[in-house]
């Protein structure tokens, strides 16, 4: 009778063991980390939250926690990098978070930068320099910062499967924009850098046993200037430019995430987004609590270029384009780009 009550309560201890060693088990609870492409910059509608960090209930950690039924705390913020996210979201992560998405790195490279000096025409850029630069960062200190932000997520919440999501290439080829001056050369090398910044944030990922979902292939056809497009060409107003719109998040970003995350499909229908919009008061309510600490993200920024500028005028009497005239613009663009395009072959053969 004793020996029978001693195997009981030893069973009962080691129950009771394996209950307080995985807590996030019972919790089942989501935090989305990262930058405007999990926050939802570009969808126009945007949480009030008391803050700029432009998170919608139309991103896709919003549409997979509705459809899931995962409570989220949406700590995505527009213009973060690794140093925000470890400073100002990495607070939300517990022993009790389950599931976690996070996209960041395009920040840390400056892609807005990048993007802006690339819209302008070739005779009043150095689109090949900002490339260049960009992928400086992204090959020689991005990893490392990767490495110990995912490090520290790991720490802090130890059960959680986490989802690290890439980026999509903006570009399809051709700039159908009034107002920018992307050539086919600069889309190409731009869309190079998107994937180079993909290869180094899957590769800190594995190192870290993180999943990596890559978009590229799924925005393939949806890129700026495609039928339908899922990234937003030059918008206004200028902050909604080149991030996923609704669609890009609902069929693009969402039903490649949620497998990743939760191990189940997602096809997002009418009921999941009023489920995610009736969600939205109680997401700005949630997020308003990290208000004062989201306030010390700059937000990124894209600028339309801006040819009535001194430096616009200097470069085009430089260059002798005549702003009065947009043929004269453009041809001098064309002759530019080419050029630069030449220039950076040669020196990519060196």
């Amino acid at each position: 009778m004793t020996r029978m009550f001693g195997v009981t309560a030893i069973l009962g201890v080691a129950a009771a063991l394996t209950v307080a060693a995985a807590p996030a088990q019972a919790a089942n609870s989501y935090v989305a980390l990262g930058d405007s492409y999990s926050s939802g910059t570009g969808t126009r509608t945007y949480i009030n939250d008391g803050t700029s960090c432009q998170r919608s209930v139309y991103a896709y950690p919003s549409l997979v926690a509705s459809s899931k039924g995962l409570p989220l705390n949406f700590r995505a913020c527009s213009g973060a990098k690794v140093a925000d996210v470890t400073n100002t979201q990495l607070s939300a992560l517990t022993s009790a978070t389950t599931h976690v998405t996070i996209s960041v790195g395009g920040n840390d490279a400056g892609f807005a930068d990048v993007i802006t000096e690339c819209a302008q025409p070739g005779w009043m850029s150095d689109c090949n320099g900002a490339i260049n630069t960009a992928q400086g960062i992204i090959n020689n200190t991005l990893p490392g910062r990767l490495s110990t932000l995912y490090s520290s997520i790991r720490s802090r919440a130890p059960y959680a499967k986490v989802v690290v999501v890439g980026y999509p290439r903006i570009f399809m080829g051709e700039d159908c924009n009034a107002f920018t001056w992307f050539s086919p050369d600069e889309e190409s090398r731009l869309n190079q850098t998107a994937d180079l910044l993909n290869s180094k944030i899957s590769a800190a990922a594995s190192a870290r046993g993180f999943t990596f979902s890559n978009p590229t292939s799924r925005f393939i056809g949806h890129a700026v200037c495609d039928s339908p497009e899922w990234i937003n060409g030059l918008s206004n107003p200028v902050s909604e430019s080149y991030h996923p719109n609704v669609a890009g998040h609902r069929d693009g970003y969402a039903p490649l995430v949620a497998p990743a995350l939760t191990g189940t499909a997602l096809t997002v229908n009418a009921a999941t987004l009023r489920k995610a919009e009736r969600a939205g008061a109680g997401q700005a309510a949630k997020q308003r609590q990290y208000a004062a600490a989201d306030r010390t993200i700059s937000p990124e920024v894209f600028r339309a270029p801006d040819l009535t500028t001194p430096r616009a005028k200097a470069a085009a009497a430089k260059a002798g384009v005549d702003l009065s005239s947009r043929a004269s613009i453009d041809a001098a663009d064309r002759q530019w780009s080419a050029r630069q395009a030449k220039a950076q072959a040669e020196l990519a053969t060196r």
